[in-house]
């Protein structure tokens, strides 16, 4: 049987989990030693912080509106995630198919991407509630596996290695806490510092995606704040104090995280593993390198990119792409009236089958990446998905800055939203510039030593096509800008008084709210 509603399948517990775990990958357990080689200690002590206050507006501004009322429209935005996520797909599957190489290397990596495409696709076909559970308890791993990491390597600077050797902070002073990148002297350290940056783009990139379980989530005006209060945990915990105790465990010159940086996917490939080697403690990798595959699976179930599959350079701001995410944008489109209707189709279990089964189409691309010929290809397709991860965080915070003027101009209390955000619309406002910086200067490694015309275009190619997008479907549509005293905040709008059953009713009669947080996202690129 088919229809058009989705289903609110998933749990609480699911939903922070999801939003406690969904940028938890890769990005960190292994981008952040490129970081740290190119930047030292101090660069990436930093870059993590201003990213990291940088996300939590992002968060902060998405969960304002999207709580508030579902928006529609969003064609260059809507299109943009789902490329994003689809080319992601078959990264994600390569990289799972390395990690199982570590054991057995006589068996080709496409049998590997054959077996884990066939296990994403099936849960993703599976009613909702299934695919929750089964991110659920491979977030939960992911996160305990990254716990350890941090208290092993606080231990081991404490003095707690074989050796008896307090650390502390030898590292800080020799080599030193700045690193220099492609240059010497002061600018050299400056290159190294806006290494570090883009480096750590990488590692938040993915975390909006929770807004992608709103039309799945019962009551997500009561959720969604738990998740945002969860988003700045992480931060704090994770990724801050994270990177810290790793700039304590290992000096940035160190030849073993130099050759780390080197190597794509395996624990060979992390920080973390690489300093608790050092330190003598050599049982490790495997443990990791077995934990990275729930990293991986869950990533390319349900969105955080394995950003270190091709050996490219870690400078890229890479996004979580996933037949999960992919599925509901390209949903959220049709539901829109800008991808064909029948992507539009639900299944009796929730399911919106059609797009499920166009996203698992890309699963495809991954045999391409099994080849040493091809890897060039995904370089390509890696940078592009770098620029669309920065637009979106552009995209939201722009769209919330006219939501802001827009609930001015009808007046509109903010006493009235079911949540409003810290600091906003002040912090949107320094993460927007931050977002623009990044987005501009991510490409200076193609004018430094030298002008490079291939890794230019690879850097801001993503722009040019999200700008077209945007550019086309306003020339061809005729669309003009909305403005605030116009825009349109009364129709599905939800009472914040309203019971789960009546909730779901006008959700049902406003169209659903499966793009509830992509809706507001897109909203100024349509108008």
């Amino acid at each position: 049987m088919l229809h058009n509603d989705l289903h609110r399948d998933f749990k609480r517990r699911q939903v922070s989990m999801f939003s406690l775990a969904c940028a938890i990958g890769t990005g960190l357990i292994i981008g952040s030693g490129t970081a740290l080689a190119r930047g030292g200690p101090g660069s990436l002590l930093i870059s993590y912080i201003l990213i990291g206050i940088t996300v939590f507006f992002v968060m902060t501004a998405l969960g304002e509106m999207a709580t508030f009322l579902p928006m529609m429209k969003g064609f260059a935005t809507g299109w943009n995630y789902f490329l994003k996520y689809v080319i992601n797909i078959p990264i994600n599957l390569t990289a799972a198919g390395l990690i199982i190489s570590f054991w057995r290397p006589d068996l080709n990596v496409s049998i590997w991407i054959t077996v884990f495409g066939i296990v994403i696709v099936t849960i993703n076909v599976l009613r909702v509630r299934v695919l929750g559970e089964v991110e659920f308890w491979l977030s939960l791993i992911k996160v305990i596996t990254l716990v350890l990491l941090i208290l092993t390597c606080f231990i081991i600077s404490m003095g707690g290695n074989p050796q008896h050797d307090h650390i502390g902070f030898r590292y800080w002073k020799s080599p030193g806490a700045f690193a220099p990148y492609l240059l010497k002297g002061n600018k050299g350290y400056f290159l190294g510092w806006w290494a570090a940056m883009c480096q750590t783009c990488f590692s938040y990139t993915g975390t909006e995606v929770v807004g992608m379980t709103f039309g799945e989530v019962p009551n997500p005006r009561e959720k969604f704040p738990h998740a945002v209060r969860q988003t700045l945990l992480r931060i704090v915990i994770f990724y801050i104090v994270g990177v810290f105790v790793l700039t304590l465990a290992i000096p940035y010159n160190s030849e073993r995280l130099v050759g780390a940086t080197k190597s794509s996917t395996s624990a060979a490939a992390s920080p973390f593993v690489v300093a608790i080697a050092s330190a003598g403690i050599d049982v490790f990798p495997d443990i990791i390198n077995a934990a990275l595959m729930a990293f991986v699976l869950s990533a390319a179930m349900t969105g955080e990119v394995l950003r270190t599959v091709v050996e490219v350079p870690l400078m890229l701001t890479l996004n979580p792409q996933d037949i999960y995410v992919a599925s509901r944008c390209v949903y959220g489109l049709a539901k829109d009236g800008q991808a064909p209707r029948i992507l539009a189709r639900v299944l009796n279990n929730g399911n919106p089958i059609m797009a499920v089964v166009l996203s698992s189409l890309f699963v495809a691309l991954g045999y391409l990446n099994a080849t040493k010929s091809a890897a060039t290809v995904f370089q390509y397709f890696v940078s592009l998905v770098t620029v669309f991860a920065v637009l979106n965080w552009i995209a939201i915070l722009i769209s919330f800055l006219s939501f802001r003027r827009a609930l001015k101009a009808q007046g509109i209390q903010l006493q009235e939203l079911p949540y409003v955000g810290f600091l906003q619309p002040f912090g949107s406002y320094f993460a927007l510039f931050v977002s623009f910086t990044v987005l501009l200067f991510n490409g200076y490694d193609a004018f430094i030593p030298h002008f490079k015309a291939s890794t230019f275009v690879l850097k801001y190619l993503g722009i040019v096509i999200f700008c077209g997008n945007v550019l086309g479907w306003k020339f061809f549509k005729r669309t003009k800008r909305i403005r605030a005293t116009s825009a349109d905040l009364v129709t599905g709008r939800q009472d914040t008084g309203m019971s789960e059953e009546e909730e779901t009713d006008d959700v049902s009669r406003s169209g659903g709210v499966a793009a509830a947080g992509r809706r507001w996202i897109l909203h100024l690129t349509a108008k």
